[in-house]
């Protein structure tokens, strides 16, 4: 009996170590903090701001935009059921006037109230913290929503293309699946998103013309970008005008006199066009 009493404690003791260490192992590790996004500034204005296809002499004024103009063409890849952006993805190949190829694997989070913190908190919970140095935080923040998103930017020499000129689809495919990131090939499970984008066709391409200029001490351009109409028997012009800046105060300061300066004259449009669902859905 007295040697069953002295193992008693031991036994417990032992029992006590396995959970503290399954607990442990259960234990979440501890997070980085959530990172730090810059703002772009995105305000759609209407066809009252544009002069034969370009932004009116008064526009150009207002905003300090120079009239040189460059050229812009790209394209979004994903699957015809757009599998990519239901997971919240996009992936983008851009080809500026003179410049390199542009890949562009982003990936997006809602902003709900203007609660920007929550989407960062969000964010973080998905991998997507202070400590990666892959992926550039931005908030784009337009005329009622506001979205962040965390971007992977790599580039493709442009040899042998001129101007704006695309590769063809299955080129322009095959980079894209050579050049993605982790977190989304293994995006939900392994391989899932070069899986996703093997399978994916092109989404436009699109060209578009850039004005660009300095207003308030920041960089800003207006874009117009002419695409397909919804009911696809023409086309339409998107026309945006952004900036960006590396902190909130400024961002809301420069948007709210962007509106005002824009709004007077009739040009502003009072809602948010989100070229990328655009360009997705029509082409």
């Amino acid at each position: 009996m007295t040697l069953l009493t002295r193992r008693r404690p031991v036994l417990l003791t032992v029992a006590l170590t396995a959970t503290a260490l399954a607990s442990a192992a259960q234990a979440p590790a501890h997070a980085d903090a959530n990172a730090t996004p810059s703002y772009e500034v995105k305000l759609n204005l209407g066809t009252s701001a544009l002069t034969s296809g370009a932004p009116s002499a008064a526009v150009r004024s207002a905003f300090g935009l120079s009239s040189t103009r460059t050229k812009r063409s790209y394209e979004y890849f994903d699957t015809s059921g757009l599998a990519l952006d239901q997971q919240g993805w996009s992936v983008r190949l851009r080809h500026k006037d003179g410049k390199d190829f542009e890949e562009t694997f982003k990936k997006r989070y809602a902003v709900s109230g203007g609660n920007i913190d929550a989407a960062l908190t969000q964010a973080n919970g998905e991998g997507f913290d202070s400590s990666d140095t892959n992926y550039d935080a931005e908030v784009d923040w337009g005329y009622s929503k506001q979205t962040l998103s965390f971007s992977n930017e790599k580039g493709h020499s442009d040899s042998g293309y001129s101007g704006t000129s695309m590769p063809s689809e299955a080129t322009g495919r095959g980079w894209l699946v050579a050049e993605i990131p982790g977190k989304l090939d293994d995006w939900g499970s392994g391989g899932w998103g070069g899986d996703t984008l093997s399978a994916s066709r092109a989404h436009g391409p699109v060209t578009s013309t850039v004005w660009k200029g300095t207003w308030k001490g920041v960089e800003t351009e207006v874009e117009v970008l002419p695409i397909k109409n919804a009911s696809g028997t023409g086309t339409e012009n998107v026309v945006e005008l952004s900036f960006k800046t590396d902190d909130y105060s400024t961002a809301s300061s420069l948007r709210g006199q962007a509106i005002s300066t824009s709004d007077a004259p009739g040009w502003l449009l009072h809602t948010d066009i989100l070229k990328t669902n655009l360009i997705l859905n029509r082409y």
